[in-house]
């Protein structure tokens, strides 16, 4: 690993302390929504930070794409963890968007939970 590399990861280590310090734990209550993006697909999952435990997952390589951007099928993919939530009895979540801007894809991830009927 050059010395670049291990500043800038060293960078991205501290932007998700920080933001996972801002916001409180998951519980079984009210699950923490967390969310990896890749170059070519998104995932999102609830997780159970008291029992360290994910209680629904949902990405994009189980979502058929029929060539559309990648933003809609990210807002896809939130419909579809919010309707596995809805599924066990789910209706409150914190919101984690790592070390992502709150923006693109990771913000459609968000607005398709919120129209499947969870809350942050």
């Amino acid at each position: 690993m050059s010395i670049r590399e291990n500043v800038l990861q060293k960078r991205k280590g501290r932007r998700i302390a920080r933001i996972r310090k801002s916001i409180s734990r998951g519980t079984a209550e009210r699950p923490r929504l967390s969310v990896f993006r890749s170059n070519t697909h998104i995932y999102a999952q609830l997780i159970d930070d008291t029992v360290g435990k994910t209680l629904v997952s949902a990405s994009s390589v189980s979502v058929k794409k029929s060539k559309e951007k990648k933003q809609d099928i990210s807002k896809e993919i939130g419909k579809l963890l919010a309707k596995k939530a809805k599924e066990k009895e789910i209706t409150q979540a914190v919101f984690d968007r790592g070390s992502y801007r709150y923006h693109g894809r990771v913000k459609a991830v968000a607005d398709g939970a919120r129209e499947g009927g969870l809350t942050f």
